[in-house]
């Protein structure tokens, strides 16, 4: 059975969407300070989170492959078309964050397993939230279900850890995707400068291919992380 690979690239709205309220909660934690050098810090620090957060931020990318055939699509918002290469990964620009996440889940509609790098504690409940804002129909609601499972969801940062079996401090720690890649001769997503901190400036500058070849290359790394997995370690309990 093919299993869709997927990741997604986030990007922080302007504060200016939010109301004093709003910003006086997030900054809390910072007002609490008494310092002003430790406020400032703190507020550079909550702000730099602001394209984690599905209130706070929008989806700008998502790049899918077919595990089998190892074609797919990435999704990416953009002023315009610029020419890409369409084999075997067509680029699709989409005019707003609605359009990217509906086309995502009419193709998703057609997979029944799914594989990620952190997709659990990240991408699935980013897209279902940011969906849910924007009244975009979800149409795979399975996929955060029970962790132990590898269907319908495998989830690779699950899987190296076998569950955070042993901790930050024990043998399967967990690990970001590059250090994993590098680990088992695989190329860096990261190898060409771009990592996803860059994402709110490439958007800024207008850059989005550049986002879409970066989370092309993430998910190119994740689908040969999976195989690893397959071949080596799946069924591990």
């Amino acid at each position: 059975m093919s299993c869709l690979i997927f990741d997604i690239e986030t990007s922080a709205l302007p504060k200016e969407n939010l109301d004093e309220a709003q910003l006086e909660y997030l900054f809390r934690p910072a007002e609490n300070l008494t310092k002003e050098t430790e406020k400032e810090q703190k507020r550079s620090e909550i702000e730099r989170q602001f394209n984690l957060w599905p209130f706070t931020a929008q989806c700008v990318c998502i790049c899918m492959i077919n595990s089998d055939s190892g074609r797919g699509k990435v999704l990416y918002l953009a002023d315009d078309f610029e020419e890409a290469p369409s084999d075997p990964i067509e680029y699709v620009p989409c005019v707003d964050e609605s359009e990217l996440l509906s086309h995502f889940w009419e193709l998703a509609a057609k997979y029944n397993k799914i594989c990620t790098f952190n997709g659990r504690g990240f991408d699935v409940p980013f897209l279902y939230l940011r969906s849910a804002v924007l009244d975009v129909p979800v149409t795979r609601k399975d996929w955060l279900g029970y962790r132990f499972q590898t269907e319908p969801h495998c989830d690779l940062a699950d899987q190296f850890t076998f569950y955070n079996v042993g901790g930050w401090g024990g043998a399967a720690r967990r690990f970001n995707l590059d250090f994993y890649c590098k680990a088992f001769g695989i190329a860096s997503p990261k190898a060409e400068g771009v990592t996803g901190m860059d994402v709110n400036d490439l958007m800024a500058e207008g850059r989005y291919k550049e986002i879409a070849d970066y989370c092309v290359r993430d998910v190119v790394a994740t689908t040969r992380l999976y195989e690893v997995w397959l071949k080596r370690l799946a069924g591990v309990k």
